[in-house]
C-alpha cells in the first residue's frame, strides 16, 4: 500500500510579509486615528472629550492585541483604514461614531445558582 502524501498549502500574505511590517502598519493606523480625534469631536459634535476618545481608541486596539496571524492583522488594518476613510469623508453619521460607546451586554447566567442569585426565574 502506498502512503498518502498530504501537501501543505502556503498562503499568500495580504499586505505584510512579516510581523515587523504588520506592527509598523498597526502603529501607523493608531497614529492616524489619534491625529483625527480633534476633528472627530468637532465634526460629529459628539458629547465626548478628546481624552474619552483616546481611551476608547486604546481600548479598541488592545481588544485585538493577542492576534498573531499576519493575515488577520492585515485584514483588521484594512478594515481600520476603511472606517477612518468613512469618517473623514462624512460617509458615517453621528450615530455610527457613538455606537462605539454602547455598553457591552452582560451574559445571562445559565446555571441554577447564577439564575437564583440574579433573580431570574
Amino acid at each position: 500500500m502506498a502512503a498518502k502524501v498530504v501537501g501543505c498549502k502556503t498562503v499568500k500574505p495580504l499586505l505584510s510579509a512579516n510581523y515587523c511590517e504588520a506592527h509598523t502598519r498597526v502603529v501607523g493606523l493608531y497614529k492616524a486615528y489619534y491625529r483625527y480625534i480633534p476633528y472627530l469631536v468637532r465634526q460629529f459634535d459628539i458629547p465626548k472629550s478628546h481624552e474619552d476618545c483616546r481611551w476608547k481608541l486604546r481600548e479598541k486596539f488592545y481588544k485585538h492585541a493577542c492576534v498573531t496571524d499576519l493575515r488577520v492583522i492585515d485584514m483588521l488594518i484594512i478594515k481600520g483604514y476603511m472606517n477612518l476613510k468613512e469618517m473623514t469623508e462624512n460617509w458615517q453619521q453621528k450615530g455610527h461614531v457613538m455606537h462605539n460607546w454602547t455598553p457591552s451586554a452582560e451574559r445571562k447566567p445559565c446555571d441554577f445558582v447564577g439564575k437564583f442569585l440574579s433573580g431570574i426565574d
